[in-house]
């Protein structure tokens, strides 16, 4: 790819991709890390980008791809030499169009709602975020993660239910 098309893909995708990036990282500077890194990493490949064939699909399995390589040489570091996080305390997400007026009650369960979707099993919580956070189809979800769409599907159910019964569980009725 040439610097005009990523150009191009970061005016029509990018925030798309950079909301999916903090998603997965939940740390803004890994977030930001990751997005240029998945920018970077396309500008390096040849490919030549076939505008009717979805390419902001590419940029999420890109990003999910480098995230997921990234989470697996960090537990391979971990191993051999184990190191905690100086910051532990960091949970900064994006919200879109936050009212001013929003009460406690509905921050508190949005909060609740996200520590719930980060505790999920990755292969659950991607597809709910691709899905609702980046509205992905779920073919789209399908290419990224090389999975079948059924299976997309499933976790997408799987996912939803888990959250509903945690929810319940906690006492809120919707």
């Amino acid at each position: 790819m040439d610097a005009r098309e990523i150009e191009r893909c970061i005016d029509e995708f990018g925030t798309d991709i950079y909301r999916f990036c903090l998603k997965l990282c939940m740390d803004q500077t890994d977030a930001e890390d990751l997005y240029q890194q998945t920018f970077l990493k396309a500008l390096e490949t040849t490919w030549t980008l076939d505008w009717e064939q979805n390419p902001r699909a590419l940029f999420f399995s890109l990003a999910h791809n480098l995230w997921r390589s990234d989470r697996r040489k960090m537990a391979r570091r971990n191993r051999i030499a184990p190191c905690g996080h100086l910051d532990e305390n960091v949970h900064e997400t994006l919200r879109l169009e936050e009212n001013m007026e929003e009460n406690l009650f509905q921050k508190e369960l949005i909060a609740e709602v996200d520590r719930m979707i980060q505790e999920l099993p990755e292969k659950i919580r991607v597809p709910l975020i691709l899905f609702y956070l980046s509205d992905c189809s779920i073919e789209q979800i399908a290419a990224i993660i090389k999975k079948p769409p059924g299976t997309v599907k499933s976790r997408l159910f799987k996912g939803r239910n888990l959250i509903k019964k945690r929810l319940e569980d906690i006492g809120y009725e919707g």
